[in-house]
Formats: C-alpha cells, structure tokens, sequence
C-alpha cells in the first residue's frame, strides 16, 4: 500500500479513508502531508512543517510548492522555507490576508493537506555555481515581512558551502521581525529595520541599504523578496549602485502551472510567466507598476470571500463545542 518513502498507493476512497481514521488506528506514524509542527511566528503568521518526503527529496532554494484544503480548496502557492530530506519534511510559512490562507491557518498539527505539489518554479540561480563561485561573491539579501521566509533557504545554502550572506530584513514593528534568530544561527550577517523603530534601524529597508553603502559596503548581487511595492524601491535603490538585482515575484502565483495566466509578468518588455519561468526575475527589468495593478484587481471580492470564511469558521468552531 505504501512505497518506501511512505507514498500511498491506492484509490482516491481508499486514500480519504485512511487519512480520515488513521490517527485512531495507529495505522502509521505519519500520514502523507500531515503537519508535524505548527507554531506562531507573529500575528497571523504560522509555521509549519509538513510530511511530504518526495518534495523534501528534490526542493531547492527558490522553489515552491502548492497546497490544497479539502475537496474543493483553491489552489495556493507557498514558497518552501526549509527541507529535510533526511525526515521527509517541507517547511512552509502563511500569512493570513484572505479565505484560503485562513482556512489553512485553521489547520493544526497532524492535520492534512489535501494535496501539497511540487517542487515548482525555477530555483535560484546561485545554486548552478560552484563552490568557490559562491565564496567569491559577497550578497545581500533584502526582506520585507514574510519576504524572510523564502530568503531563509537561500542564506541556509550559501552558509553550508562557506559563501557569505548579508540579510536586511524588515517589519512593521519588532514583532513583524521574523527568522532573525535563525538567520544568525546560520552566521549570516544581519540588520534590521522597522518602519515605527521599535527594532533596529528606524525607517524603510531601503533606508538602511542606502546607510550600508554609504558606510562602505560594497555586494555583487542583491536579492530582494516582498511586498511587490517593497522590491520595487529596492530595484531603483540597488540600480543608483548599478549593483544587479533579483526579485522573487512568488505573490503573483495561483495555479503554479503557467495555464490560468494570472502570473503574466513584463521583463524587459517580455511577457513571462511567474510559476514557470521564474518566481526569480532580473528587478531592473521588472514592470512593476503594471504588476501591481494586476495584484489587485480582485482585492474587494476576496476581502468580501474572508468575511464569508470567518463566518463559517466561527459557525463550525461553535458546532464542536
């Protein structure tokens, strides 16, 4: 019924019921795409490790994977935080901004996700070099909220192999700060900025970037991953210093394949497709004006969607009492 990495093989009724009963029959440790640790990073931000050895086998840094909550769940993008090939566990990061994230926030550990595909997208592009390629450069990474998620994996590959990593991340407030402790486990360099100043240096990143440089940093390469406002004020920051720059457009994604077309983005005059050609695009040829009209076309309809969610989810939480 199962192949060695624990991989299901039987009918669609089959697979429900078993996912459904086992926990009471101790059938098996762990079921496929259960979530074996979840926990709060910051006001509705959660971590969580997920059961699912194939994708932890293969993923790599920059990549993603898409998740699915019942039946008739949407599809949603989540870029890959952390792998363990050894335990067979991807590590995803969700905010909570509309129905679908809340309804897999609600998920507790040794629930399940319906599906959980991939690795998707592109990987970054360092991972093709050498390892003294990776040591002859100096990077630095800028984050913004949730941003630090997806730079974490990125940071954990270029410190195994010696290579050096500098990481800006930014918050609204001190408690929007997130992965700062594993970031410097990894022995990254890091700054910090917070939009009130309760943390670090008070302003924007870009503020704190600009301050390193004029006090005689000096990167080959950043890569910046936000809010889409965010990367774009860093690809016009980093391009004062003609320093080549990388934005992960993972927020655009929604059916991780390239066949719905919502992830269209213009590089450098050219249509491409975030799930498929990237999430990881040259910032200095990235419209972002025009990807930002298109992030939020739809906004009132999903915040109109949410309300509904909370609603069942109030409904079904005083069903269970």
């Amino acid at each position: 019924m199962f192949d060695k990495t624990g991989f299901f093989f039987g009918s669609k009724e089959e697979n429900w019921y078993l996912c459904r009963s086992s926990r009471k029959k101790k059938t098996y440790d762990i079921a496929m795409y259960e979530i074996t640790q979840k926990k709060l990073l910051a006001p509705n931000i959660y971590y969580m490790e997920v059961y699912a050895p194939r994708v932890a086998a293969s993923a790599l840094p920059g990549q993603f994977v898409i998740v699915r909550t019942g039946e008739w769940g949407e599809r949603i993008p989540l870029t890959v935080v952390d792998y363990d090939r050894q335990k067979g566990t991807v590590a995803i990061v969700v905010q909570i901004v509309g129905a679908s994230s809340r309804k897999i926030c609600a998920l507790e550990q040794n629930d399940r996700f319906t599906d959980f595909v991939g690795p998707l997208g592109q990987p970054s592009e360092f991972v093709h070099e050498s390892d003294e390629e990776l040591r002859s450069k100096k990077r630095l990474f800028i984050a913004g909220g949730v941003g630090a998620a997806p730079v974490y994996p990125q940071v954990k590959w270029l410190r195994e192999r010696g290579a050096s990593a500098d990481v800006i991340i930014g918050g609204k407030t001190r408690d929007f700060i997130l992965l700062d402790k594993e970031m410097e486990a990894l022995g990254a360099t890091l700054h910090i900025a917070t939009d009130d100043g309760s943390r670090g240096y008070h302003g924007m990143v870009t503020g704190l970037f600009k301050q390193l440089m004029e006090s005689g940093a000096r990167f080959d390469q950043v890569i910046a991953i936000g809010p889409m406002i965010m990367m774009k004020f860093v690809a016009l920051a980093t391009k004062e210093y003609d320093i080549p720059t990388i934005a992960s457009l993972n927020s655009m994604m929604v059916d991780g394949t390239g066949m719905c077309g919502a992830c269209r983005v213009m590089v450098g005059g050219k249509v491409r497709f975030t799930c498929v050609d990237g999430p990881e695009f040259d910032a200095h040829q990235v419209d972002f004006d025009l990807a930002m009209r298109r992030g939020a076309m739809f906004r009132e309809e999903e915040k109109e969607r949410d309300c509904r969610c909370m609603e069942q989810l109030a409904e079904k939480a005083a069903n269970n009492q």
